[in-house]
């Protein structure tokens, strides 16, 4: 397996762990608390759709030049990376609350409790609720798998990663049937955040006619610098936090 291939089944797989962890924190409190017939009904569902959306994406993405591939998977990988990484950064400082999925477990319980009795037939509750949030976490691994896969000509490997990701999570989270809470989820979110803008960089530079010194070896430099900066970013924002918060306690 060549470095890029493994970076793109590292990110793939870390990308989709946490984005299953966060599905599997809604599917478990509304099928724990109002039944699992209609929570599974509405997974399903959910697959279903990201099933059609990916046929039609994917070979939509292939179609394209590879030039013109490059530059489009890099820009979306970008905006998509920067989006994780602010948040990240964020966290990190201590400027944006940890995500925490024992509490959104429990404010899902407490919503499914209060959302009335639950009828003899297909709970319509549940069924919404668990193929909405399925749906948008998968549309978002949809995303990475055929962004990833498109680019490098591999979207086998990068289903193949993603399809782990997801079995790892289903499999622990019904084995002690709560949320995954012990997962490092926002160190994970950081360490995707910097793979994505890193490939992104890497991929729309390529696509715009850039040629990186080394080939695909320049990634060990660029994963590398867009982590440290990163670093630099976050420890820059936590002083600033430091030396801002008593000035307001003070006022």
């Amino acid at each position: 397996m060549s470095g890029s291939e493994l970076g793109l089944a590292v990110s793939v797989f870390l990308a989709c762990t946490v984005e299953a962890v966060e599905a599997l924190t809604i599917v478990l409190a509304v099928g724990l608390t109002r039944g699992w017939r209609a929570a599974l009904w509405g997974v399903a569902a959910a697959l279903g759709v990201l099933a059609v959306v990916s046929a039609a994406l994917g070979p939509a993405l292939t179609a394209l030049p590879i030039s013109a591939l490059r530059v489009v998977v890099g820009g979306l990988l970008l905006v998509f990376g920067l989006q994780w990484l602010r948040k990240a950064i964020l966290r990190a400082a201590g400027l944006k609350a940890l995500h925490d999925e024992t509490a959104a477990f429990a404010r899902e319980r407490t919503a499914a409790g209060e959302a009335g009795a639950v009828g003899s037939g297909l709970d319509g509750y549940a069924f919404t609720i668990a193929f909405k949030g399925a749906l948008l976490e998968g549309l978002e691994v949809v995303f990475i798998v055929v962004t990833f896969g498109a680019n490098q000509h591999d979207v086998g490997l990068a289903a193949a990663a993603a399809a782990l990701a997801v079995l790892v999570v289903v499999a622990a989270g019904f084995a002690v049937r709560a949320p995954l809470a012990r997962v490092p989820e926002n160190p994970m979110k950081f360490v995707v955040g910097v793979m994505l803008v890193s490939f992104g960089m890497f991929w729309g530079g390529e696509g715009a006619g850039a040629h990186w010194p080394g080939g695909d070896a320049a990634l060990l430099a660029i994963i590398p610098a867009t982590l440290g900066f990163a670093l630099a970013l976050t420890a820059g924002l936590r002083r600033r936090a430091r030396v801002v918060a008593p000035r307001a306690v003070a006022s």
